[in-house]
């Protein structure tokens, strides 16, 4: 049975360093610690105070003096100061003094600013450290006017909790509560935040709770009861439902809520939840749900779950025994996807033929997998989704793991011919579930997405070998078994390469595609059938291997009929299809072609559908219903 701990009622009872009107109040676990000090580096001299153990195993001490800016560390029973695990800053990154951070002293200019809804979003997921060359807040903070006038409106933070090393992910995060220093000092975070909400959007934070990072992770050091009994694929999981939970649970629930209350951050990404472990009578992620919410009353807080095994209970209501999440990624959709635009057929692609009933599925009904088995993994995979609403999977055809997955962490559009590519993209955009935009995406950057990380030598050459391991489930690598010929994720030229290059917004190809990506989305929005507002339902028909249609039915009759090629030419006589049929009085009338010129097409009109129909090889059309005039229809 899983022990509790109430949340803090106060600013003044969290652990860590933080500012009260009597100076600065220091707070830590460790509970098999006899004694415990602080001891502050000021500006004039460092000087060390007592502690005072409370109940529960926690240490507390007010010192007068101490104020933001100053350094500090933990001592306990006399030995090496330790940073602190709840440190909201370590500018000296996570083996450094921490530093004490005054989290009231911005001013924020989003008071208006009401959070982000499950319904009408676009995600744009981003690595602060590569989306600019200099790869900071206040650089990135620059190139979002761009994307909310391109029509995205939510940000999706690749993980910031301070990491070892110059460069790297962020999933191997080791001080939860501060975010990554080569980025910029918190107070920068808060700007860009700000920044966002100021142009309309919403900014959510990617956040690891399934492990604890290989280097600079000092809880072990304050208790072994942080460390679970399990261990995830990535190494030591938390200790959710064993012995002395309660505190890393709050630990871990306070944190989901830091983000949303002291950075007004709209949300999280919870990464990996598979590999999140707990037999509690409440799970974690509930609980870290509801923290969340919670952090912002008068907020939308808007919460996407990663869950490789596709569990659908995730994005139920809690008093239907699910998570309480908004939405879930659905790697469905990409993989069958990619098999079909780019004829990926190994390892977790091999359980896909990318048919044109697979589209058809996934765009009506989210998983393709919810239950049956996969010869892949040889066992059931996913779970019952057809209670789930459309906006509550994230579609992607690209995002960071699905890039650096290859050789050369090539990009789609360079994988792709461009017709192909324009009517994948075409798929993604104008489907009813959610989509997600990977970085750069939009102006089909040739830039690659590379795995890396900056570890000492001993770990570096692990994560190398671990990575090539990983790689050589795809046979199509020719890597298999020499990591020599992968990309070194300890060299700094693999996260140079990865960073975008600016200028190819600009280029021809980058001109074409931003104005694809604007087009798409503005249907999307503006819309009223394809945005959801006068949708009632849409179904789907195959008509041919890798052809097929989707039809959305509008309230008032007028439907959009939404028709995808991506084999060869297709002629048609006749088609004994109804979802084809135009509606009574009504004609077809083509609304958007992916062959437009001003993406790079062939300017030609791919089908007439009041003809005999012929469906143009990789083209993506979007037709109106139209009232047919009184002349036309008594001719």
């Amino acid at each position: 049975m899983t022990d509790t701990i109430a949340p803090p009622s106060s600013s003044s009872l969290r652990i860590g360093a933080d500012i009260v009107p009597q100076g600065v109040r220091f707070r830590v676990w460790a509970p098999e610690a006899r004694t415990a000090h602080v001891r502050v580096e000021a500006d004039d001299g460092e000087y060390e105070l007592a502690m005072a153990p409370e109940d529960g195993g926690f240490f507390s001490c007010l010192a007068a003096h101490a104020r933001a800016g100053e350094r500090y560390r933990f001592r306990l029973d006399g030995g090496a100061p330790l940073p602190d695990p709840a440190s909201r800053f370590q500018p000296h990154g996570p083996h450094g003094a921490s530093e004490i951070v005054d989290a009231r002293a911005f001013r924020w200019s989003d008071h208006a600013w009401r959070g982000i809804a499950p319904a009408g979003q676009v995600i744009y997921e981003m690595h602060v450290g590569t989306f600019t060359h200099e790869g900071t807040w206040e650089a990135a903070i620059d190139a979002l006017p761009a994307l909310a006038e391109l029509g995205v409106t939510v940000l999706e933070l690749m993980p910031l909790a301070e990491f070892p090393g110059r460069f790297g992910w962020g999933y191997d995060g080791v001080c939860l509560y501060a975010p990554y220093h080569g980025y910029g000092p918190p107070d920068d975070m808060r700007r860009f935040v700000d920044a966002a909400h100021a142009l309309g959007l919403g900014v959510i934070v990617d956040v690891v709770y399934n492990h604890f990072g290989p280097d600079g992770n000092y809880l072990p050091a304050y208790s072994r009861h942080w460390v679970g009994t399990r261990k995830s694929e990535w190494g030591d999981a938390p200790n959710f439902d064993g012995p002395h939970c309660a505190p890393v649970r709050e630990f871990f629930a306070g944190n989901a809520a830091y983000w949303i209350e002291e950075f007004h951050a709209d949300g999280l990404r919870l990464d990996a939840t598979q590999q999140i472990f707990d037999r509690s009578a409440e799970h974690i992620l509930k609980h870290i749900v509801r923290r969340a919410r919670a952090a912002a009353p008068q907020r939308n807080v808007y919460i996407v779950a990663e869950n490789e095994v596709q569990n659908a209970d995730l994005v139920r209501a809690p008093e239907r025994g699910g998570m309480g999440c908004d939405a879930i990624w659905n790697d469905d959709f990409h993989h069958t996807a990619r098999a079909a635009i780019a004829g990926r057929r190994e390892a977790y692609y091999s359980d896909y033929r990318g048919s044109a009933q697979e589209f058809v599925s996934a765009l009506k009904y989210g998983f393709l997998y919810q239950g049956q088995r996969s010869a892949w993994i040889d066992k059931p995979r996913g779970s019952p989704a057809f209670d789930v609403p459309a906006l509550a999977f994230v579609n992607y055809l690209e995002n960071h793991d699905q890039v650096a997955n290859s050789l050369r962490g090539s990009r789609l559009g360079e994988l792709l011919a461009p017709a192909a590519w324009r009517a994948a993209t075409a798929v993604l955009l104008l489907a009813a579930q959610t989509p997600l935009i990977f970085q750069g995406q939009e102006y089909a950057s040739t830039r690659p997405f590379l795995y890396f990380a900056d570890h000492a030598p001993g770990l570096a050459g692990h994560v190398r070998t671990g990575r090539a391991r990983f790689m050589a489930q795809f046979p199509s690598i020719a890597a298999i078994g020499d990591i020599e010929t992968l990309p070194d994720p300890a060299d700094i030229e693999s996260f140079r390469s990865s960073k975008l290059e600016a200028g190819e917004r600009g280029s021809v190809r980058g001109a074409q595609a931003l104005a694809l990506f604007r087009d798409l989305l503005a249907l999307r929005r503006e819309d009223d059938v394809m945005s959801g507002r006068r949708r009632t339902r849409l179904d789907g028909a195959v008509l041919g291997e890798r052809a097929f249609a989707i039809r959305h039915f509008g309230s008032d009759g007028l439907d959009r009929l939404f028709v995808v090629n991506f084999a060869v030419d297709i002629a048609f006589d006749t088609i004994a299809e109804p979802l084809i049929a135009v509606p009574a009085g009504c004609r077809w009338k083509l609304r958007w072609s992916s062959e437009e010129l001003r993406y790079g097409g062939a300017g030609h009109v791919p089908l007439d559908p009041d003809g005999a129909w012929r469906l143009t090889s990789c083209a993506a059309l979007l037709f109106v219903a139209e009232r047919r005039s009184g002349t036309e229809e008594s001719a």
